[in-house]
This record gives structure tokens, sequence and C-alpha cells, in this order.
């Protein structure tokens, strides 16, 4: 059943309006007045509903019911990214938000391709927002995981909280995910970007209390990197131990 995010509350026997989005997307399906649908707006739920109107420029739905069923994973991971380029940076983030992550953090590296700051930043940012949505509704996600604003290497390290388990990909001191263990209170995932962490960052990581893993002899490309940790996480200690 095709589902929609809408940017507002949501509670049974309304008949809200949809957004513009929303109404391309409809007709690029073809659907018809009296479709069923899924909306959700981020708050864990799900709103079963029936399309009444759907014309070119406009569509709205009623409101059938409330569905509190989670599809949330049971491992709290935020992923620190040091951004990539281009398409690289969009996979990681709607792979990610798929396998279950709960939090994104983009930081800006040394050894970092794109450099974004200011407006650029920004708009950035909202287009990384768009696709963690998208990936929501695709995955039948009703919590949508937030992309935090852009912050420098640094600053993003000072500002980790200290009851998580910190865990840095990178070869130098590495031990397997195997050997960790993880907080109840979930874990912080920092992958670098194209050409890896500088030595000083790999430091700078390490006192502020970050552990180095790796997922074995072969240098990952940064999209891969991410992905392939967070499936063998869920595999360890989420979704994947049910």
């Amino acid at each position: 059943m095709p589902r929609f995010y809408l940017d507002s509350p949501l509670a049974a026997g309304q008949t809200p309006d949809l957004p513009d989005n929303v109404v391309r997307h409809l007709n690029v399906l073809r659907l018809k007045p009296g479709a069923d649908i899924t909306l959700f707006n981020g708050n864990g739920k799900a709103y079963p509903a029936r399309l009444t109107t759907l014309e070119k420029r406009r569509a709205a739905a009623e409101i059938l019911g409330e569905d509190e069923r989670s599809s949330e994973s049971p491992l709290d991971i935020t992923l620190v990214q040091s951004v990539s380029s281009g398409e690289r940076m969009d996979f990681t983030l709607q792979k990610s938000v798929e396998l279950g992550v709960n939090t994104i953090q983009p930081v800006i590296s040394e050894r970092c391709v794109v450099k974004l700051a200011g407006e650029r930043a920004d708009k950035r940012i909202a287009r990384w927002q768009e696709i963690v949505i998208s990936a929501c509704e695709q995955s039948g996600r009703n919590t949508v995981p937030q992309v935090l604003p852009l912050l420098p290497f640094q600053t993003a390290l000072q500002q980790m909280p200290s009851e998580k388990t910190k865990l840095l990909m990178s070869l130098n001191r590495a031990q397997t995910l195997n050997r960790i263990t993880p907080a109840p209170e979930g874990l912080i995932f920092m992958v670098g970007p194209e050409g890896g962490w500088t030595e000083q960052e790999e430091q700078q990581a390490f006192a502020a209390g970050f552990q180095s893993v790796t997922l074995g002899k072969r240098v990952l490309r940064t999209e891969t990197a991410a992905l392939a940790a967070i499936a063998a996480m869920q595999t360890l200690w989420g979704d994947f131990t049910a």
C-alpha cells in the first residue's frame, strides 16, 4: 500500500488535503478516488486512509484509523558520516535509514571532497532530510530519523553524549564488532570520507572515547563501510537477533 509523509497532526476522522508532492506522486501512480493509502507524520504511528479526491492539482484522503505497531529497531544507532561526494552521500543516508539508523550527524572532516557552509549547507541538509523521509515511506518506518545540522569534525566530537558506545570505522587499533558490547543507551558510529580519516582525527576520536572497529582486512568505500557495519550491528544486537 502506498505510504506518504505529511508534516501535520493526523487523527482518525480527519480528511486532510494532501501536499503538492504527494498529489504528484498519486497521479504518477494513477490511483483513483477510493484507493487505500497510508499516511504518517513521524510520531511513530501510521494512519490508514482512503482517497476521497484526486485531481491534477489537489487530493484529499479520509483517515480511517490509527496503527501503533512499530517497525523500529531495538538498537539506537547514530550515524556520524563525514560528507562524501555526489550520490554517495544520498545513497548512504537512504540505505542507512532503511537499515534502522535513528539519527544522522553529517560532519566536515579534513579530507572531505565536498565543502559546505552557510546557505549551501542548509539546502543540502534539507535535501538529505527529504531523502530520509522518502526512505521511511519506502521502508515502512513511521518514525523519521533527523538529519542534524552540519558540524566540523572537532565540534561534533565535543558534542557526543558520553553514555553511548562510540565506534570509529578504521584499520588503526581496530577490533571486530563482535568484541563490542553496546551500551543500553545505544551507540554512535562514525565513518570517514572517501579519503579516510587523518591520523590526527583518529587520535582526537580516541581521546573522545571512540573505539576503532573494522569489518575485515579490506579497505571499504565510505558508502560500503557505513551500510555493511550497520547491517552487522543489526545482526549482532538489533533487528536480526529476534
